[in-house]
């Protein structure tokens, strides 16, 4: 099978500040990183991303993913960072079509960091389709958000990112694959669109889940990538809602500890009985 040839560039995720808390006193701070990094396919200036920096190559592969300007990952021959530069170099094995249309139609999306659309990927939604014959659980989905909640992550130490997660999904519960955290909750997703090519792993079995509202680019991402279940401890957006309904993935928002709330794609969602329900 073909993998891109690819650097391991990765940044140190935090650096430590000193700050001055209620009392006066100085404390040393971690703080997250933040870092530029200009996305070039084929010697063409694509996107400047400001990143954590902590999959600086999955992220490049999956921008190009979720915005369907690369179709394959065996269209991609090579992903070169240089942190000196502050650029990814995408070199693909054959020059991409419609390129220079697709970055004449761009849209800036709902964001903290600000996300972008090239393209016809709203038209794009109205052909994808997501499996019928998965469930989740309610007892997977409990266990998903405890394991997020037990995880390790940058935002206890240091705060101001968002955290996405792909999990895998039985009855007996959820097993967390990738998490990936970044300033921006798109960069996260994007990476983990990514990591998911570079490992072959199919997502239409699979849980996505984020820490950040549920927008409509998150929702096309989540669909693009054949997720039908797609989590949120935050809430979601009008526009997120109707594509979410359109698609027919089944979206939760709010969830934390044993509080949810199910939006769309209820017919995939199995609730446990309670003693009390049964009489």
């Amino acid at each position: 099978m073909h993998r891109p040839k690819i650097t391991q560039a990765s940044r140190p995720l935090t650096f430590e500040v000193e700050a001055l808390n209620e009392r006066g006193e100085a404390l040393p701070t971690p703080i997250a990183g933040e870092h530029p990094l200009t996305l070039y396919i084929d010697k063409r200036e694509i996107v400047t991303l400001m990143t954590l920096g902590q999959a600086p190559e999955a992220l490049a592969i999956g921008y190009l993913r979720n915005q369907r300007l690369v179709r394959s990952i065996e269209d991609i021959a090579a992903v070169q960072v240089d942190w000196e530069t502050e650029a990814v170099a995408v070199t693909t094995r054959k020059a991409i079509k419609g390129l220079g249309e697709k970055m004449k139609k761009r849209t800036v999306t709902t964001g903290c960091g600000q996300g972008t659309v090239f393209g016809d990927l709203m038209e794009e939604i109205e052909t994808i389709k997501l499996r019928d014959d998965v469930r989740l659980t309610e007892a997977a989905l409990y266990s998903l958000l405890d394991a997020v909640r037990r995880h390790e992550t940058i935002y206890k130490s240091a705060g101001a990112v968002h955290g996405c997660a792909l999990a895998a999904n039985s009855k007996a519960g959820a097993e967390i694959l990738t998490f990936v955290e970044d300033v921006g909750r798109h960069n996260a997703v994007d990476a983990i669109a990514g990591q998911m090519w570079l490992d072959r792993i199919d997502g239409s079995d699979k849980i996505f889940y984020t820490t950040g509202r549920l927008t409509s680019e998150m929702v096309i991402k989540a669909a693009q990538m054949q997720i039908p279940f797609l989590v949120s401890r935050s809430g979601l957006t009008q526009m997120g809602y109707e594509i979410a309904r359109k698609t027919g993935i089944t979206m939760i928002g709010r969830a934390v500890n044993k509080h949810y709330l199910l939006f769309t794609g209820k017919h995939r969602f199995e609730k446990q009985l309670t003693p009390t329900m049964l009489a």
